[in-house]
């Protein structure tokens, strides 16, 4: 299995931006039962969506799919272009955010590339993966998040627009009555580098890029979800193709996933998980990447990650909220306030659930406190 980056002009590109291929002729990807070839998209650098990590790790599919068959995971740097990479059906699997796997269910409309993909599970919850506000270091002692986001009004702020950072965030000043003097458009690595530059008051980032910025000295974290009551996902989504032609594909794809959240779910796989997690990604130490999955010494004993697995009431209401977020936004990358018709698609997923005798949530970890790291 190799993994490759997708470089563009930038990491963050915009939903507005993302490219609109002519509609392409059906992928053939075999008969029942046949062996079959899968390009996964998938991002280590968003904890949220980890169980691509584990199941890249410990190779789980290799259990369930036809013997023969083969999986090449490709990362992606941000959910965006796991989209476009899905839209021209050069990937055929994707692990992203809520928003661009929300926006991947509009593809189907033949302005923007007549590609069908469908949201079929879930791979995380959280209110503190997605929905973190970092201030500069300087700033203020604040009794809790609602003041910190308060302390915003006036000042220089910033996230990558059209993420769930950018959802979180307006929700957030929304929330606290506050409009900051900017509200930058900018990718995890311009705001790494205005912290450092003192640039910036406060930016909204997704995790392991928040410990990361946080260990490194460069700002603190102030304020998250939890503050606000703020949901934020991670969803696992297919294209169509390969839902219509090879159900036997898409279940024994989703028995390797159920495995990787109960692996992800165990304590006591978190040094492991960490492990493979470095082994997956560039210049980010083992114990930043524990400590955005497993640890916390701001709130010991929150909820990191929620792992649903199938699209539960929760995960419908955040969904429905999130879609009315991006119709909202002017380039609309959703093109209606409800996700259409048939672009949610779990019923094989909860399939594998019940023939486990399971529930959704499969577990929740919670945080432990970063002494609890070991090397």
């Amino acid at each position: 299995m190799r993994s490759h980056f997708f470089l563009g002009t930038s990491v963050a590109v915009a939903f507005g931006a993302l490219t609109a291929p002519a509609a392409l002729a059906e992928v053939n990807f075999g008969k029942t039962g046949e062996k079959v070839s899968l390009i996964v998209g998938y991002q280590p650098y968003y904890t949220e969506s980890w169980s691509g990590v584990v199941n890249n790790g410990k190779s789980f599919w290799k259990k369930y799919l036809p013997e023969g068959s083969t999986v090449e995971f490709q990362v992606g740097l941000q959910g965006s272009v796991i989209v476009n990479a899905m839209t021209g059906e050069k990937q055929h699997i994707g692990y992203m955010g809520d928003m661009p796997s929300i926006a991947s269910t509009f593809r189907n409309i033949k302005e923007r590339g007549g590609t069908d993909i469908r949201i079929v599970g879930v791979a995380g919850t959280s209110k503190q993966q997605c929905n973190i506000f970092l201030v500069r270091n300087d700033a203020p002692k604040f009794e809790n998040g609602v003041d910190a986001v308060k302390w915003m009004d006036g000042k220089i702020t910033s996230a990558p627009h059209g993420a769930c950072t950018d959802r979180f965030a307006r929700i957030a000043f929304e929330k606290a009555g506050i409009k900051p003097s900017r509200y930058l458009n900018q990718n995890i690595e311009v705001i790494t580098t205005n912290f450092r530059a003192r640039k910036l008051d406060a930016a909204a980032i997704w995790e392991p890029t928040a410990t990361k910025i946080e260990k490194a000295g460069l700002a603190r974290r102030a304020a998250s979800g939890e503050d606000f009551d703020t949901l934020d996902g991670a969803l696992i989504v297919m294209l169509n193709d390969l839902i219509k032609q090879r159900p036997d594909v898409v279940e024994a794809w989703m028995e390797g996933e159920l495995d990787s959240q109960l692996f992800l779910a165990d304590m006591n796989n978190a040094g492991e998980v960490s492990k493979m997690a470095e082994a997956q990604t560039e210049q980010i130490d083992r114990k930043v990447l524990w400590g955005a999955l497993y640890g916390s010494d701001v709130a010991p004993g929150s909820v990191k990650l929620e792992l649903d697995f199938v699209v539960n009431d929760r995960v419908k209401g955040l969904l429905k909220d999130a879609t009315a977020f991006l119709y909202s936004l002017p380039k609309r990358p959703a093109a209606a306030e409800q996700i259409r018709d048939g672009g949610v698609d779990d019923s094989i997923a909860r399939k594998v659930l019940e023939k486990r005798g399971l529930t959704s949530p499969l577990g929740v970890i919670k945080a432990q406190p970063m002494s609890a790291f070991k090397e």
